[in-house]
């Protein structure tokens, strides 16, 4: 995996966004009800990134989990290349600590959050039970309605930040809420050039027993800082 793929991924994971937010009243009082009761999410999960340049489509499947706890947000994913069923990737949040590691080369990717780690979090709650003061605080939503995905009903809402460094990365990002269990099962990141990311979550179980085995990272991996 490229350095670019690397920090694309760490940009969607640890984005730091600060905007100005809007939303039906109704809409937010669900996804707030929702938010109380969030304490983690699994979910089955398929990535389309999307080169305008070529205009190629990669293909990845795989797995995900995100756990709220006493000391904040942790998460997991594992990532599959189309055809392969050997990970290409794991990643790994926990503790304000990114960890991007590639099994074929025994090589993880750290990025740290450092002083941002709060609002990290809140960027990587996105659409997973985050609170609704932090959307409020930190988005300009438009609520495009209801929207049926896969036979569960959503509601469409597409965010576009106010200050211009966050433009500079996503010009927007549209989520699809189930807004009764207060969780994505859709959501796109559209860069300014055109370059677009797509995950559709799927399976998606809430406040179970997580195994966090298969997101092990290798302790013998070698490390790199960024």
């Amino acid at each position: 995996m490229n350095i670019c793929r690397k920090y694309w991924i760490a940009v969607l994971l640890l984005g730091t966004v600060m905007v100005h937010a809007q939303v039906n009243p109704q809409v937010l009082a669900k996804l707030a009800a929702a938010s109380e009761h969030f304490r983690n999410a699994q979910a089955d999960v398929s990535y389309d990134t999307y080169t305008r340049v070529v205009k190629q489509h990669d293909i990845e499947t795989g797995t995900t989990y995100i756990e709220r706890g006493s000391d904040g947000e942790s998460m997991g994913a594992i990532f599959v290349d189309a055809g392969s069923s050997i990970p290409s990737k794991i990643v790994n949040y926990s503790g304000g600590k990114l960890q991007l590691y590639t099994p074929g080369t025994k090589q993880v990717d750290v990025f740290n959050a450092g002083a941002n780690q709060a609002r990290y979090e809140s960027f990587l709650t996105l659409g997973f039970g985050g609170s609704v003061k932090d959307l409020q605080a930190d988005w300009v939503v438009q609520d495009q309605g209801p929207e049926t995905i896969d036979g569960v009903k959503t509601e469409k809402l597409d965010l576009v930040g106010k200050e211009q460094s966050v433009k500079n990365m996503f010009s927007h990002v549209t989520l699809w809420v189930d807004i009764d269990r207060g969780v994505s099962v859709k959501r796109v990141f559209y860069q300014p050039n055109g370059d677009m990311r797509t995950a559709v979550f799927s399976n998606i179980k809430l406040n179970g027993a997580i195994d966090k085995k298969p997101y092990a990272i290798d302790p013998k991996a070698k490390k790199v800082q960024h």
